[in-house]
């Protein structure tokens, strides 16, 4: 029987897993942005988790997944998954609002309960912000014509694919600017401050550069829209 893992590592676990499928070098200063938790914290929380055969960390701190750790990381994310799914798909929860509350809900559910997820929505559909179960890497998206709204060309017709869904204050800002999952989006101007003039349903806005590289985007009609 394996022995159960807090809370505090499933989610360092969970955070390795998805920096890595986002193509980062993994240090403990990536753990501590990512978390938003302080340098010390990280040493400890990667002392414990080395100890208990989660993970590895290298000789230039570089740290590593374990076959183990992968495991236990992909269960904590695809929970995240499901319950953010469940969610929207079966009670209709804003999908500016899943995120949290699947974060606080997927250390609760039980194996049996995850089954039951896994039996009504399957593991490849996408969550309410329009990721599966791990990110892409830039390169993976670029391949598929996917790229960061911060990098299309004035005046090109786009359709969102998806959003960074880590910070609810952003989502709740998108959402008041007609930005969401398979929503379209036009990229009117582009300003000296890098901020961009955008048109949605919802009528036409202005985001700074850093809501504009968390917003993913695929130009519609084809192309990919990219400035040059």
């Amino acid at each position: 029987m394996k022995t159960a893992i807090s809370v505090s590592k499933e989610d360092y676990l969970k955070a390795i897993l998805e920096a890595e499928s986002e193509g980062r070098t993994v240090i403990s200063a990536t753990l501590a942005h990512w978390l938003e938790v302080s340098a010390p914290a990280v040493s400890m929380a990667l002392r414990r988790l080395k100890r208990d055969g989660f993970v590895g960390v290298e000789a230039d701190g570089v740290v590593r997944l374990t076959a183990e750790g992968r495991e236990a990381a992909y269960r904590t994310a695809l929970r995240h998954h499901l319950i953010e799914r469940m969610l929207s798909e079966m009670f209709g929860m804003p999908w500016y609002e899943v995120h949290d509350e699947a974060e606080r809900l997927e250390h609760a559910v039980s194996p049996a309960f995850e089954a039951l997820l896994m039996k009504k929505l399957g593991e490849k559909g996408t969550c309410p912000h329009g990721n599966a179960v791990l990110p892409e890497s830039e390169e993976k998206r670029l391949k598929r014509g996917v790229r960061a709204l911060a990098d299309v060309t004035e005046g090109a017709q786009c359709t969102v694919t998806s959003l960074y869904e880590r910070d609810p204050e952003l989502l709740r800002f998108l959402h008041q600017t007609g930005i969401e999952p398979g929503g379209a989006v036009k990229v009117i101007r582009r300003n000296y401050d890098q901020t961009v003039a955008i048109e949605t349903a919802a009528g036409q806005f202005t985001i700074g550069p850093a809501a504009a590289e968390k917003v993913l985007v695929k130009r519609a009609g084809g192309g990919d829209g990219a400035r040059g």
